[in-house]
């Protein structure tokens, strides 16, 4: 059997809308969301990723006596605000590897964390590495979340040997992304470039720390498919790029580019084999850009993730359904009490036909256009109702989560009971979401 394994060195990796470039994405970020999702496919794939969490829940803390007088205390947390200033740079020469390389590998950063376990009582330390890059000249680095999951302590090397200690500052699993800050002025930071303006075929180069310890390798190949849908071990559903380059266990988390010097995706996972004797070899993939800038731009500007909501949880109308009368769709299985969907009067059994006139054959197709949309944005949807057809008009509202959410705060999505299974085994590819997609 064939599996996915992270770039972690403990046991694997170190581990759009359409039409817009990097600049205006992060320049609309607080009006115009768009976040990296999974689809639920049918891949024999698995990707092997780290248990646990990184996070910190978050303590209101009360103090008081009982009497006439009773005085009350809160603690509210004040963080300076952060913006992001976008500068244009010139990027329309195509590079040799070569230029790419000497360009960006100071962009580029190795990071290693340690990991402390209690067994028993007896208290254990491992250390993982991978790889990353610097966003921002004042130490916004990016990198995977499984690369720093679990972990108690990141640095963070750069290209002059120099080492820092660095924040955890946000992260979102579902994405496999997380941001951290190092201590440090005028780096240099990479250029961001356009995931969307990729072709099967098209060069790129990835650079990384390969075994964690081959420093600041660069492989090269080209994009062999786009949007692949890949199942992470955790169950997280990616689209992502596929590459030929060389990807080994440490370059998760690092930059992958075009040959014009931008960063179009993160590496994540690789394809390898796993005791079947098949040899596997150079099946690499990488999330892209596009998916994830806004995540990242709303995790350091505000400190939490904000993702579009319409509340409902939607599944590809079957074409084994479809020959008994029902049209192609995505048929609603839940909606989410007092959302903008039930506002609009969505019901359970509805089937979304079409959406800001385009046709939506599919609830990936749905799930895409609500990611690409923001809070306040309306999506006119033709429904079908037991034999007529209406037109509804829902609200786009803005779910927002916790950057560093603890288990309890993140949003739960409930699984289906096996009544709820056996009335929707006629409708297949069912995934959940709530205006996102989780």
């Amino acid at each position: 059997m064939s599996d996915f394994n992270n770039e972690n060195n403990n046991g694997g990796f170190g581990s759009s809308a359409s039409g817009y470039t990097p600049e205006d994405r992060v320049a609309e970020n607080k009006n115009s969301r768009k976040h990296g999702h999974g689809k639920i496919i049918a891949l024999a794939l698995v990707v092997a990723l780290l248990a646990g969490a990184v996070g910190a829940g978050g303590t209101l803390a009360l103090s008081g006596a009982i009497g006439s007088d009773t005085h009350s205390q809160i603690l509210e947390g004040v963080r300076p605000n952060t913006t992001i200033d976008v500068a244009t740079i010139d990027t329309s020469k195509e590079m040799t590897p070569a230029e790419v390389y000497a360009q960006n590998v100071a962009s580029t950063v190795g990071i290693t964390t340690s990991i402390t376990t209690n067994f028993f009582g007896f208290t254990t330390t491992s250390a993982a590495s991978g790889s990353g890059f610097i966003f921002s000249d004042d130490g916004y680095i990016l990198t995977n979340y499984h690369v720093i999951e679990d972990s108690s302590s990141i640095k963070v090397s750069t290209y002059d040997g120099s080492s820092y200690d660095a924040q955890l500052i946000g992260y979102d699993e579902s994405n496999d992304i997380a941001v951290l800050k190092i201590e440090a002025e005028g780096l240099s930071p990479v250029v961001l470039g356009d995931s969307d303006n990729l072709n099967v075929g098209d060069s790129v180069v990835a650079i990384g720390n390969p075994l964690g310890e081959l420093t600041f390798s660069l492989t090269s190949g080209v994009v062999s498919a786009l949007d692949r849908q890949v199942t992470l071990s955790s169950n997280v559903t990616m689209d992502l790029i596929q590459t030929d380059c060389a990807i080994n266990s440490g370059n998760s988390g690092g930059p992958l580019f075009n040959l014009y010097g931008e960063v179009i995706g993160i590496t994540n996972a690789k394809y390898s084999s796993s005791g079947s004797g098949a040899s596997i070899d150079n099946i690499g993939f990488a999330i892209p850009i596009n998916h994830i800038l806004n995540i990242v731009t709303s995790i350091i500007e505000d400190g939490y993730i904000a993702k579009p909501y319409i509340g409902v949880s939607v599944l590809t109308v079957s074409e084994e359904t479809q020959s008994y009368g029902l049209p192609a769709g995505a048929a609603v299985k839940s909606v989410a009490e007092d959302s903008p969907a039930e506002k609009a009067g969505i019901h359970v059994n509805d089937i979304i036909t079409a959406a800001n006139g385009t046709e939506i054959s599919s609830s990936d197709q749905l799930v895409d256009l609500v990611s690409s949309l923001y809070e306040g944005a309306e999506l006119k949807l033709t429904v079908y109702r037991q034999g007529e057809e209406l037109e509804l008009t829902v609200t786009v509202g803005e779910q927002i989560q916790s950057a560093l959410a603890n288990e309890e705060q993140q949003p739960q999505v409930e699984e289906q009971s096996m009544e709820q299974q056996e009335q929707y085994k006629g409708f297949p590819d069912f995934r959940d979401f709530f205006g996102f997609g989780y």
